[in-house]
């Protein structure tokens, strides 16, 4: 039975994961035989241990504009994505064999494509005329927010492509498994903005302190200060992010609705504490609604 339309955006920065929990959610649809196919936009891509689908490697790739360009690596990679901006008839040809199927699509690593460049929303605008509904998955290492000042910095930038991109928006703590000490990152997945930004006045200058206070007032407005872990050694870890994609994508829509699956608590031995954004809730449902993310004070 088709379903419709729908699409993972995959985005982040570099070494966040991207690819990692692209095979993961791969390899799960295959588990519960849903059609998939995999998209990579990333020129840079060198190799993938899923089936690609679609490749933008074989329409421009980021070795080649370097030589025959002799620009640098951030140069290069924009102007891939710009020239791709230029063919959407080649994507709109690839993307016909698969219209009916859910697409998961990887994304490049370089930040300035969904903070402030145009790039990347004239794509998602291109999948959403198309008739795909498309939810950006947006994959944040966990190891890198274990302090307050990279939590914040990753926020900002969560909030950044949150704005950019307007589509309903998930943040995904990854890497989960490879953090030794859970505990350190509780506070971080709904946390206490004022405890954070207090925590950050202790680590700058005191003529900071009413930035930092600016920042934490930004991020209580926006509701961006809650991330969903993923454990990619986990299925039930797997199927619980899924559940909140579908939600946020209205997936199966047509059957009877299920509210997102709740997340099982991971090592509760050592306080992990991560259990899942209830998307249930009235609140929940009106960021989605609103393009807002799953952000919320819990």
């Amino acid at each position: 039975m088709k379903m419709g339309k729908h699409a993972q955006l995959v985005i982040g920065p570099a070494g966040s994961g991207k690819s990692t929990y692209c095979s993961a959610m791969y390899k799960h649809f295959q588990a519960i035989k849903r059609p998939v196919h995999l998209v990579n936009l990333d020129p840079a891509a060198e190799a993938f241990d899923y089936p690609v689908s679609i490749d933008i490697r074989e329409l421009i790739s980021l070795e080649d504009v370097m030589e025959e360009l002799e620009y640098g690596p951030n140069g290069g990679l924009i102007y891939c994505m710009e020239y791709l901006v230029d063919n959407l008839d080649w994507l709109a040809e690839q993307v016909g064999d698969y219209s009916d199927d859910y697409l998961i699509i990887d994304c490049p690593g370089q930040i300035e494509l969904y903070s402030h460049l145009p790039v990347m929303k004239r794509i998602v605008d291109w999948f959403q005329q198309q008739g795909y509904r498309v939810c950006a998955v947006y994959c944040l290492d966990s190891i890198f927010i274990s302090d307050a000042t990279r939590f914040i910095s990753g926020c900002l930038s969560c909030l950044s492509a949150m704005i950019q991109l307007e589509l309903p928006h998930i943040n995904l703590l990854t890497k989960c498994d490879l953090v030794p000490n859970k505990k350190a990152l509780k506070k971080y997945r709904n946390p206490d903005t004022v405890s954070i930004i207090a925590e950050l006045n202790e680590h700058t200058a005191g003529r900071y302190k009413r930035l930092n206070t600016a920042i934490g007032n930004l991020l209580e407005d926006y509701s961006m200060v809650s991330f969903l872990p993923i454990d990619i050694t986990d299925e039930d870890s797997i199927a619980v992010v899924l559940s909140h994609i579908d939600n946020a994508i209205q997936y199966g829509e047509d059957v009877e609705p299920k509210e997102p699956v709740e997340a099982s608590e991971l090592n509760e031995e050592d306080g992990a504490g991560f259990d899942g954004i209830d998307l249930g809730d009235s609140d929940g449902k009106r960021l989605v609604e609103e393009g807002l993310g799953l952000g919320g004070e819990g």
